[in-house]
């Protein structure tokens, strides 16, 4: 099997294209860190720096077309993955981007794309238990959300004329080499003024990055009668309580534990002052708490998986504990200098 991997230098595509490697799989890795590159190369998976944010990633031609043609699956890791910036960089990097990819796939004669979106799309500012694939999306909480619907969409016409494509949301990644997840909460906890927020039983869902690139390699050999123009869900498929959670995370790391209570609507509130003030400044990146933390932290949001289960034969193997303990490993061991510890590339 010949695959193609966009955002291979990423946390979930850089895990993906080692696993095929080792597999057996002729795997080609696309994406824009040439030190993350370098070190697939060192891994055995051949990389293109390629960005699919820039304008001329879009354009017919290019090394986007030659690489991904006559390849069995392309897998489309790649994202601006932020809750907060620009729309026109969403637009370029999540919506042109993905209409890129399809249409190398199409043109190239690809067998199937594997298109890697985000459950951010069926968020709500209330608990969700059990969502289904098959639940009305409501209107996108962050524009990171928007342009990933927008991108589902693109898929969804592309399967629909006929082209083998199936959609994947994984819910909040964790794992060695976590780069958005875990690191917010350890930033927060660093600065020991992380206090619980909400009434502290939220229960959400989480995955770890082994157990999504099972259900990645799953989508891809599933029958295509099954899967093509399907969307499904992936997590661990356990909910884990929350701030427990990040408890055990402080105890792990040897960080101050959460402390003091923030009622949620007080939350909120903060939130919003938050952005106003970071909008009104212009700074980069995002707030140090927004509304969409403080929701994330206080509602409970899970996933219902069976459809994953049923169609790709595909289960959960690692519980959330062993990608919790290999991260606080790999994050003591020295987690390498690229890691951007405050959110910019992953949402929960």
């Amino acid at each position: 099997m010949r695959a193609v991997v966009t955002g291979a230098t990423g946390f979930l595509g850089g895990h993906l294209a080692r696993r095929l490697a080792a597999d057996g799989w002729s795997v080609v890795g696309l994406g824009r860190d040439r030190a993350a590159g370098a070190a697939l190369e060192a891994a055995g998976v051949p990389f293109v720096r390629h960005d699919l944010a820039t304008d001329d990633a879009h354009r017919a031609g290019g090394p986007l077309n030659d690489v991904c043609r006559s390849a069995d699956v392309v897998f489309h890791c790649a994202a601006l993955s932020t809750p907060f910036g620009p729309v026109a960089a969403f637009h370029r990097a999540n919506v042109a981007g993905t209409a890129a990819v399809i249409a190398a796939c199409r043109g190239g004669n690809v067998g199937r794309l594997v298109h890697v979106s985000s459950p951010s799309v069926c968020f709500r500012w209330r608990d969700r238990l059990a969502v289904q694939e098959s639940d009305p999306l409501p209107r996108p909480a962050t524009r990171y959300a928007a342009s990933k619907r927008a991108a589902e969409g693109l898929v969804a016409a592309a399967a629909a004329e006929g082209c083998t494509a199936v959609v994947l949301r994984p819910r909040a990644l964790i794992g060695p080499g976590d780069a958005a997840v875990l690191p917010r909460i350890v930033a927060a906890l660093e600065r020991g003024r992380l206090p619980v927020i909400g009434d502290a039983r939220a229960v959400a869902d989480v995955t770890v990055v082994d157990n999504a690139v099972d259900a990645l390699i799953a989508a891809a050999t599933a029958p295509e009668g099954i899967v093509r123009g399907r969307t499904y869900h992936v997590s661990n498929g356990a909910p884990v309580p929350i701030w427990p959670m990040i408890a055990r995370l402080a105890e792990a790391l040897e960080l101050p534990p959460p402390r003091g209570r923030l009622p949620q609507r007080l939350g909120f509130a903060i939130g919003w002052t938050n952005e106003m003030v970071h909008a009104a400044l212009r700074r980069p990146g995002e707030p140090r708490l927004s509304r969409y933390a403080v929701a994330v932290l206080s509602t409970s949001q899970t996933l219902d998986i069976g459809a994953a289960r049923r169609d790709l034969g595909w289960a959960p193997r690692l519980p959330a504990e062993d990608g919790l303990a290999r991260f606080v490993a790999w994050w003591r061991a020295g987690r390498p200098a690229d890691v951007e510890r405050f959110g910019t590339r992953g949402t929960p």
